[in-house]
């Protein structure tokens, strides 16, 4: 990585030697004879790296430094001398420089230095960029829908947002649970801090408490050394514990102790570990029945239902389904038009059981059925068109022999009875498979040329 270096030593032959060995690494830089003039020169650019002797008349490298730190903390500041003790090395670092050279030193050792000062720079540049893409990216203007009911979603994240108080997201599964949270995460003091999922339907118990608390080395077998958990992961940031109904009894329990003391202790340790941690959990479960049925402990709903934020399900926001249209093809490079009318009206008409993610899986699932042409309403699956499910398939009575089948030949064999079906009519047969003619021809002669 090339850098903006700013060199500052009264002594001419110095600067004359460190710039051409610098630029040798296609780095731009600048000398400067004295601390003043320095100085003036570091006000006027912008300098990755200032490069100054200890010792120069007039304003010395302790002034300098002190300088370049109060104007630019993130500019790093080498100091270089002949004249070296503990107390001016130690005075210097506690000031802010990046390191200290003993003149005469090997110009290798001043590179290195140069090149691990660019490359943490590099770093914490992309670091700032993909905070602020993850930011933008789960921003609540990049939440979709502005019917009532989610403009009252985005009142309670706002609200909500720049407190710490524990949040439980409600709502149906496909309806965006985690996309909140992450909007809650983003727009919280937190934001710099890491935000931890965890699914705790897809883990058995003993497994689950291992991931969120973490476990010591020896504490089951398997444990070959020490674990830190979701929690200890978490601090400074934000824990997502999605499906929250679905844990153990047993787990519940520490969770409650976690969420009251904010403290954990790993499976198989003695120290109790300070977290701290917001909690946002969700779950597409009645938490109210669990309770009443002893599934669910009363005092750990308390303890998670400080703010609840509902999701309404798609079926209560279809004034909604354009926009998400719209977004999921723009997400697969395609325009709008490239929706026929008629299957947008069959898209608002059904009722969504699978939510926002059975739009988006069925949007995928059209683009590629349609192909260069518009997506029309014969694509669409039989139950979006008021047919039975289950018709197409049960008419074939296909059975798969002991000696198998090949995808080919059923292929053919559906194209034959279908183009038998509609009397050599290749559209008409087309629509009886739910492809385009242009996906018809594509797939005979792919198929006649095996």
């Amino acid at each position: 990585m090339n850098g903006n270096i700013l060199i500052i030593d009264n002594e001419r032959h110095m600067c004359s030697v460190l710039k051409a060995a610098l630029e040798l690494d296609q780095h731009h830089v600048e000398v400067a004879y004295d601390g003043e003039l320095g100085l003036q020169k570091f006000l006027k650019g912008e300098f990755d790296l200032v490069i100054t002797d200890l010792k120069m008349p007039g304003k010395d490298g302790i002034a300098v430094l002190e300088a370049v730190k109060k104007r630019a903390p993130a500019t790093e500041v080498i100091l270089m001398t002949a004249y070296a003790t503990a107390q001016t090395a130690v005075a210097a670092m506690r000031k802010g420089a990046y390191d200290y050279l003993i003149k005469p030193f090997e110009m290798d050792e001043l590179k290195l230095k140069v090149q691990q000062i660019l490359e943490r720079k590099r770093l914490a540049r992309e670091n700032v960029d993909l905070k602020r893409k993850l930011r933008d990216k789960f921003s609540l203007d990049n939440v979709i829908g502005q019917s009532e009911a989610m403009v009252k979603v985005y009142q309670m994240v706002e609200k909500v947002a720049p407190r710490d108080a524990t949040v439980l997201i409600r709502g149906e599964s496909g309806t965006g649970k985690e996309l909140i949270a992450q909007a809650i995460h983003q727009q919280s003091p937190r934001a710099e801090g890491p935000f931890i999922a965890v699914n705790c339907a897809a883990l058995p118990e003993t497994l689950l408490e291992s991931e969120l608390f973490g476990h010591e080395k020896g504490a089951f077998t398997g444990a070959e050394k020490q674990k830190l958990g979701r929690f200890e992961l978490a601090v400074g940031g934000t824990i997502f514990l999605d499906e929250i109904g679905d844990i153990s009894p047993a787990t519940q329990v520490k969770l409650l102790r976690v969420l009251q003391s904010r403290e954990i202790m790993r499976l198989g340790g003695e120290k109790t570990i300070t977290v701290d941690v917001r909690t946002i959990a969700a779950t597409n479960k009645n938490l109210e029945e669990l309770m009443a049925r002893g599934i669910f402990r009363e005092d750990l709903y308390y303890r998670l239902n400080v703010f609840p934020i509902n999701l309404p399900p798609l079926r209560e926001r279809k004034e909604d389904i354009p926009d998400l249209v719209m977004h999921f093809l723009k997400k697969n490079q395609q325009t709008m038009d490239k929706i026929q009318p008629a299957a947008m009206r069959a898209l608002m008409n059904y009722q969504w059981p699978g939510n926002i993610r059975e739009l988006e899986n069925i949007i995928e699932r059209l683009i590629i059925l349609a192909g260069d042409e518009p997506i029309s309403l014969d694509l669409l699956p039989p139950q979006f068109r008021g047919e039975p499910t289950g018709a197409s398939s049960s008419a074939l009575n296909l059975k798969i022999p002991d000696q198998g089948l090949s995808i080919d030949d059923v292929e053919k064999e559906l194209i034959q009875r279908a183009l038998q079906k509609a009397g050599g009519n290749k559209s008409k047969a087309a629509k009886l498979l739910g492809i385009t003619r242009r996906k018809l021809y594509s797939m005979v002669n792919r198929l006649n040329r095996r």
